[in-house]
């Protein structure tokens, strides 16, 4: 089976949000700025360059450089980094939490789009430099999304109190997960190598951000990925602004609320609420929402509170204490890179939109927005079942009991749809409509019955014929289910519920090469690897 393309469309598994986004629909033009496609960001990094200053460029490089502290980097990555200081360095971001051992498979398609999108740019703008990001979410506070990855059907787990951000968390226990992923991994070469990996980042790292860092960077160590943590006193100042008019406009909220409804009056969801007050105060073991009433200010679930001329100087003497929460981040991400675009899944980019109208409000450059690559990972064994079944891959995006009943269609030796047979019978009843028009108009109603009893009929015969066909092809039908059970575990995308290291024991570094070589950010299209 060749590397083939699916129409996300196609696949079921994408909202209407964002298939009108990549079909480029009129109606959700005022929601971002340029579609993604090389020409769009010659006029992009024409408005960056404008808006972003020297200042900032050389203090992103330097506390970039004091966020990687012992690390062996790359020269690639050093270069990036140094570059960062030119002004006519861009960069292309990509965020995700701090999920353990990179959580689900599509951590690595995010961050290999970031990548190979920033190396087409290099090619199409050789005059300018840009650089691949990967923003780490090390201020989420949600510990139970991240604490587990999926091996084998089942979870493993870090399990421990935990409170506050997790980048800050200390790896306390994961001595205990490393020895469980030896016995689950095995003694091959390439489950050594995956032990390494592990051991090397949670093992001999203090807190979870340091631990992802030395795991993505060493992941990603020959493609110069720039990895960043925003939680960075010297970085917040740059939001010390945006902040201000936070606790003070509520700026945030009315700009969003207004951007939401005109978004939900088109048919779409809201992904993200916006409340009143969109910051987090934080602290050591403590990340909590600062909400204000009557002019004081509290921060939730504490005994914490301010006047509005105490908050307001806490934010200045502090900065590092005010944390973004999922709405006012991508404000600050752009704030304090030269980004062009920012690359996420479908719900990422469904709150960018609600964000247009308050970028323009606080003259912030909007950013281009490219759903990331997604894919599926077919091992040729499964690849060479589906040609002998002769059922294509797209087949298998179905909900599994569409696909048995048009397998079971498509192989039986007799002919189950009665379509025909409908279709021959209502044209009698029609017959029967004009007669009893003709004769007693009292006599349709007992037509029409008489018709809906006769459908119905059919209906149950042909549904009793389909569950006997099923029955006398159930060995095929299960080869069929166990293929797809496989490829989309629990119903899901394999890349939601999957961790690389499944598909790394098999192929070791050939994983991320092939990957590396077939993602192609720009095309707006879902990816099938055979591997």
């Amino acid at each position: 089976m060749p590397n083939q393309s699916i129409p996300y469309k196609k696949t079921g598994y994408f909202s209407n949000l964002i298939c009108d986004y990549l079909a480029e629909d009129v109606s959700l033009k005022p929601f971002y700025n340029r579609f993604p496609n090389l020409e769009n960001f010659k006029h992009q990094l024409q408005e960056k360059q404008q808006y972003f200053t020297d200042e900032k460029r050389h203090l992103l490089s330097k506390r970039i450089m004091f966020q990687y502290g012992d690390n062996s980097l790359s020269q690639s990555t050093l270069s990036n980094i140094d570059l960062l200081r030119e002004h006519t360095t861009f960069t292309i971001t990509t965020g995700h939490q701090l999920n353990l051992f990179t959580g689900p498979l599509y951590f690595l398609y995010k961050i290999f789009s970031t990548i190979n999108l920033a190396e087409q740019l290099n090619k199409a703008y050789p005059t300018n430099h840009f650089v691949p990001v990967y923003w780490m979410a090390t201020e989420d506070h949600d510990f139970e999304e991240i604490n587990y990855f999926n091996l084998f059907g089942k979870k493993v787990k870090w399990d421990r109190k935990a409170s506050g951000a997790v980048g800050e968390l200390s790896t306390e226990g994961l001595k205990e997960v490393k020895q469980q992923l030896k016995k689950e991994f095995g003694e091959s070469e390439n489950a050594k190598k995956l032990i390494s990996y592990f051991s090397d980042a949670y093992t001999k790292h203090d807190n979870l951000a340091d631990a992802t860092r030395f795991l993505a960077n060493s992941l990603f160590y020959h493609h110069g990925l720039v990895i960043i943590d925003g939680n960075d006193k010297e970085l917040k100042k740059c939001f010390i602004p945006y902040a201000e008019k936070e606790l003070t406009e509520n700026l945030s909220y009315k700009m969003v609320s207004e951007t939401t409804e005109k978004i939900t009056d088109l048919g779409f969801s809201e992904q993200v609420h916006p409340r009143e007050i969109n910051l987090f105060y934080l602290k050591e073991k403590l990340r909590e929402r600062i909400i204000e009433r009557e002019g004081q200010f509290y921060v939730n679930e504490t005994d914490i509170s301010f006047s509005k001329k105490e908050i307001l100087k806490e934010l200045h003497e502090n900065p590092e204490r005010f944390s973004p929460n999922a709405l006012l981040r991508p404000l600050y991400q752009e704030e304090i890179l030269p980004n062009l675009c920012y690359i996420g899944g479908g719900g990422e980019l469904a709150y960018w939109f609600q964000l247009k109208d308050y970028f323009n409000k606080v003259e912030v450059p909007f950013p281009i927005l490219l759903l990331r690559n997604s894919v599926v990972l077919v091992p040729k064994m499964l690849s060479d079942k589906l040609i002998k079944l002769n059922v294509k891959i797209e087949d298998l995006f179905l909900p599994q009991h569409e696909l048995i009943t048009r397998h079971t269609y498509k192989i039986s030796k007799i002919e189950i749809d009665f379509s025909k047979q409908k279709e021959f019978l209502k044209q009698q009843f029609k017959n029967l409509y004009t007669l009893a028009e003709k004769t007693d108009v009292s006599f349709l109603g007992a037509v029409g019955a008489q018709e809906k009893k006769q459908l119905n009929g059919l209906e149950n015969l042909e549904k009793r014929l389909l569950k006997a066909q099923k029955r006398k092809h159930s060995e095929e039908i299960d080869r069929l289910k166990n293929i797809q059970n496989q490829l989309f575990p629990k119903q899901s995308l394999q890349e939601r519920q999957l961790n690389f290291s499944e598909f790394y024991l098999e192929h070791g570094e050939e994983l991320l090469d092939v990957l590396k070589e077939n993602l192609e950010p720009l095309d707006s299209n879902f990816t099938v690897l055979e591997l």
